[in-house]
C-alpha cells in the first residue's frame, strides 16, 4: 500500500493515533494522507478548531512521528452517501494523488463512515474502534479538555498540547463546546433560513441607519449583530466616519462568512473595517472603556429568547457599558412588550380567512421547512393561533371562547407580531418579542449605569397594525371595552456618563 488515507475532523490528535499510524506505516511503508473535514468551519460547538490550527498541528504531529503526511483540508458538506468518493475526488484535485483500492487503506474508527469507503472496495483499519475495549477517541479527548479535566493532556499527542497551549485555544474550546446559546453549527437556531435574513436585513438597513446616524459618536463604531455587514456598508459612506475604526462582531457563521466575503470584494472604502466572530455573552469582546459607539438592531430580543432571560440581557448590557468610552453611546432599536404586559385582554381572531382543523399539529418540528410553511400559511388567524400556543417557547396560557382568547396583552402582542412569518414559523416561535417592555428597559440600562438620551422611547409600527393586525384581529378590556393597540418596538439611546 502507497497510502493511508486517515479521514476526519481532526481537532485534536492523540498519543494512541500515533502509536497506531506509526504501526501502519511500519506495515505499508505508507504516506498518510490526512483529509480534514468541516475544514471550511471554526468557532462552532462541532468545529471549534480553525482548519488552520488542525493544520498545524498534524504537520508537527508527523515531524515529531517521523510520518510523511500530506494535509488536504475538505469543506463540509450535507449528508450525503457519496461522501467517500467526494473526499477522494476532493484530494486528487487538490494534490493530484488518486487514491483507489488498490493503493490505499482507509484509517477510520467512525463504522458509518467506514462503510462508505468499504463500498468503494477499500480496506479498513478500524483504529480506536478496533481495541478491546475500544480506545478513547479524539473527540471524547476534547470533550475532556471542554469539561476542564486535565487528564485531556495525558491523552493528547504533544503536537496537539503544543498548538493548543501556543495559541491559547484551550480556552477557546471550552469557550464555544459549553457556550450555552450558539449551537452545533454556529447560529442560533438550526431553523432559520439565512439567505431570507440577510436580504431582510438589507431591505432594513437604510431605516436602521438612519434611526441611529444622528447619535453615533466617531471613533470606534461597533455593530453587535451585525449579519451581513449592511448597517456598516452605510456607515462606511458617511464623511464624518472616514476615520473612525467600523467594527461588525457577528456570532451566526454563515452570516459572518459574508461579511468575510463582502470586505474581500471592495464593499467597504474605509481600510478600518473589522469583522469578528464572536459570542458576546461568552465574555468580553473589547477592552474596557474602548468603544465609542455601539449598535445593535432586533438583537436583544434574541438574546432574551435564546439565553436566561433577564439575567442574559443584564449579563450583555454591562458588557457594553464596560467596553464604552466615558461619554460614549449604546443605541439599541428591537422590538419591545407592551406596557402592562400582564394585563389580561380579550382578542377575537378571524376565522374565515384559512383553514380551520379540530386542533393544532404537535409534529411541524419533525417536518420540512417548505412543508411546515405551507401548513401554517393555510391557516386561519385564530387557527394560526392555537398552532402558536404548542410551537411558541415561552407558552401563552389562554381561555378560549369560540373566536375568542383571554390572554395577557404581551402574549397576544407576541402572536400578533409573530403570524405572518409562516416561512420561518419554527425559528420565530422560539423568539419573545414582549419579554421586556419600556419601564423593563429604562430600569436596566440605568442599573448597570447608563444615562438614556432623551431620544430613547417607544413607538408603534402603524404599517404592521393597518395591514396585518388590524383587519384579522380585535382587542378589547375584559368588559369589551376596545383598547387601542401597544407599542411594538423601542429606540434606546444610552450614554455611559463622562465621570463613570
Amino acid at each position: 500500500m502507497e497510502f493511508v488515507l486517515f479521514p476526519g475532523r481532526h481537532h485534536l490528535l492523540t498519543r494512541f493515533q500515533a502509536d497506531r499510524l506509526v504501526e501502519l506505516v511500519a506495515r505499508h511503508g505508507a504516506t498518510i494522507v490526512w483529509a480534514v473535514t468541516s475544514a471550511n468551519h471554526d468557532n462552532t460547538r462541532r468545529n471549534p478548531v480553525p482548519y488552520h490550527r488542525r493544520e498545524a498541528a498534524v504537520e508537527r504531529f508527523s515531524a515529531t512521528t517521523g510520518l510523511r503526511s500530506v494535509v488536504v483540508p475538505v469543506f463540509d458538506m450535507p449528508p450525503t452517501p457519496r461522501f467517500a468518493e467526494v473526499t477522494i475526488k476532493n484530494i486528487t484535485a487538490a494534490t493530484g494523488i488518486e487514491l483507489t483500492p488498490h493503493n490505499t487503506v482507509v484509517a477510520c474508527s467512525t463504522p458509518d463512515v467506514a462503510a462508505l469507503y468499504e463500498r468503494l472496495g477499500f480496506a479498513i483499519d478500524p483504529v480506536e474502534a478496533g481495541q478491546s475495549p475500544a480506545a478513547e477517541r479524539p473527540w471524547d479527548v476534547l470533550l475532556r479538555l471542554a469539561a476542564g479535566d486535565e487528564t485531556w493532556r495525558e491523552l493528547a499527542h504533544p503536537a496537539t498540547v503544543d498548538v493548543f497551549d501556543r495559541y491559547r485555544l484551550v480556552e477557546t474550546v471550552r469557550t464555544v463546546v459549553n457556550d450555552p446559546v450558539v449551537g452545533d453549527e454556529g447560529g442560533l437556531t438550526a431553523t432559520r433560513d439565512y439567505r431570507a435574513y440577510v436580504k431582510a436585513f438589507a431591505d432594513s438597513a437604510a431605516r436602521k441607519w438612519a434611526t441611529a446616524r444622528e447619535h453615533v459618536q466617531p471613533g470606534r463604531v461597533v455593530d453587535i449583530g451585525c449579519g451581513a455587514g449592511a448597517v456598516l456598508e452605510l456607515a462606511d459612506r458617511e464623511p464624518a466616519l472616514r476615520e473612525s475604526d467600523l467594527i461588525g462582531v457577528e456570532v451566526a457563521r454563515h452570516l459572518f462568512d459574508e461579511c468575510v466575503h463582502r470586505k474581500a470584494q471592495g464593499v467597504f472604502a474605509n481600510p478600518n473595517v473589522f469583522f469578528y466572530r464572536r459570542n458576546v455573552l461568552g465574555g468580553a469582546v473589547f477592552p474596557a472603556r474602548s468603544i465609542n459607539t455601539t449598535l445593535t438592531f432586533a438583537l436583544t430580543h434574541e438574546i432574551w429568547s435564546y439565553g436566561d432571560q433577564e439575567k442574559s440581557l443584564r449579563a450583555f448590557a454591562q458588557a457594553i457599558f464596560d467596553h464604552t468610552a466615558p461619554g460614549g453611546v449604546w443605541i439599541n432599536s428591537d422590538v419591545c412588550g407592551p406596557d402592562e404586559r400582564d394585563r389580561q385582554v380579550l382578542l377575537r381572531l378571524e376565522r374565515g380567512d384559512g383553514e380551520n382543523p379540530d386542533r393544532p399539529r404537535t409534529d411541524l418540528a419533525g417536518l420540512p421547512s417548505a412543508q411546515v410553511a405551507a401548513y401554517v400559511a393555510e391557516l386561519s388567524t385564530r387557527a394560526r393561533f392555537d398552532q402558536f400556543t404548542v410551537d411558541f417557547a415561552f407558552g401563552v396560557p389562554h381561555v378560549p371562547a369560540g373566536d375568542t382568547v383571554r390572554l395577557s396583552l404581551g402574549d397576544a402582542m407576541d402572536y400578533l407580531t409573530r403570524k405572518d412569518y409562516s416561512a420561518s414559523w419554527l425559528a420565530e416561535t422560539r423568539e419573545q418579542f414582549c419579554g421586556m417592555a419600556y419601564a423593563d428597559w429604562r430600569r436596566l440600562l440605568t442599573d448597570v449605569g447608563f444615562e438614556l438620551d432623551p431620544a430613547s422611547g417607544t413607538n408603534r409600527n402603524d404599517w404592521i397594525v393597518d395591514n396585518r393586525i388590524a383587519p384579522v384581529a380585535a382587542l378589547t378590556d375584559l368588559d369589551g371595552t376596545p383598547l387601542d393597540w401597544p407599542v411594538t418596538h423601542l429606540l434606546a439611546v444610552a450614554r455611559r456618563p463622562l465621570n463613570s
